[in-house]
């Protein structure tokens, strides 16, 4: 069993993988602290409100971004795909963005609590989470250069395995890389609609039952629909795909609206303590759903055109690289598909 768990095999892989997992722990460590620190800081008699909610938010997300984003450098170490590891950088920008913004929504929040004497007069909370506040993007920032660099060794690495296997077709080849960033689209836009949905469920108050309720209800709703988005896109199902575009314009107008109203004069008063981090996570995920929704229409596009059977087939290579569903496309106009050959 475990000869069938993959694993990276030459030094990029490894330096990769390494290197996420190494900023994961460092971050998580710092922002531990932070929490500790700022909890023991609080008086455990007084309720809680959405200021005192902030810094476990944050600490929530985080934990939860970087350990999707180790599973993330898995699967595209396992799968070889270029178009993930790529990502996974911008991902690191957003991450990046996200610490950034952190300083000053958290030196807002304890200001207010002093304010309303939650904060116990004999601690130096600030003082002493001001420097983790600092290095957490620096540390960031210099993980995500050195996540480039190691990718772009990766891009000459996996480039040349792909050579190796890959139909000389370049017409297949641009329609297996726009299905590629489709799918990588999808993991990166479940990462941060959901981000999005645990602040503004956690965090804003003064909200209608019915808003509440709905915000809930989406989350499942969203995971099945990410899911059918790529289910319909592997089978080319055409109605499927249709079907998944209009949710995807639904869901645009969804986080357009929110963005709007976070602004209004009648409602900002309920987004206040993480309206900086909401703002970002809903700019970021309406860009994602734009590039989703013109890659789903150019695979829609390219259905009946002989992809279909490259993707579908899903064979481990035990031979040459030991990855399921690798990035690599036969020639099918020149026999049938190799035993060799293994696909996304």
């Amino acid at each position: 069993m475990a000869s069938n768990i993959s694993r990276p095999n030459t030094s990029w892989t490894w330096a990769f993988l390494i290197a996420a997992l190494l900023q994961a722990v460092i971050v998580l460590a710092s922002e531990s602290y932070i929490f500790a620190k700022f909890q023991g800081s609080l008086y455990s008699h007084k309720p809680a409100t959405p200021l005192s909610k902030t810094i476990p938010v944050y600490l929530t997300l985080f934990i939860f971004g970087f350990l999707y984003q180790l599973v993330l450098v898995y699967d595209s170490l396992r799968l070889k795909n270029t178009i993930q590891v790529l990502g996974l950088c911008c991902y690191n920008c957003g991450m990046l963005i996200y610490a950034s913004i952190e300083y000053d929504q958290v030196n807002k929040a304890i200001k207010k609590l002093e304010e309303k004497q939650y904060v116990k007069p004999d601690t130096r909370v600030w003082t002493d989470i001001q420097p983790f506040l600092v290095a957490g993007p620096c540390i960031i920032a210099l993980f995500t250069v050195a996540l480039s660099v190691i990718a772009w060794k990766l891009y000459d690495e996996f480039a040349w395995t792909i050579y190796k296997h890959i139909s000389a077709d370049l017409r297949m080849k641009r329609r297996y890389l726009t299905f590629q960033i489709y799918i990588a689209l999808l993991k990166f836009d479940f990462f941060f609609f959901l981000g999005f949905t645990v602040q503004f469920l956690v965090v804003v108050t003064g909200l209608a039952g019915a808003e509440f309720g709905l915000t809930i209800a989406a989350i499942p709703v969203t995971v099945l629909i990410l899911f059918m988005a790529a289910f319909w896109a592997r089978r080319e199902n055409k109605f499927g795909m249709v079907v998944t575009i209009f949710l995807f314009f639904c869901g645009l107008a969804y986080f357009i609206f929110k963005l709007a109203r976070m602004y209004q004069p009648s409602h900002e008063g309920n987004y206040l303590p993480v309206r900086k981090s909401l703002t970002s996570f809903a700019a970021i995920t309406i860009v994602l759903i734009i590039l989703t929704i013109i890659n789903a229409c150019v695979c829609t596009a390219n259905f009946g055109m002989g992809l279909k059977p490259h993707i579908m087939k899903r064979r481990v290579n035990n031979d040459v690289e030991k990855t399921d569903n690798m990035t690599e496309l036969p020639d099918m106009k020149h026999g049938p598909v190799s035993s060799r050959m293994t696909i996304d």
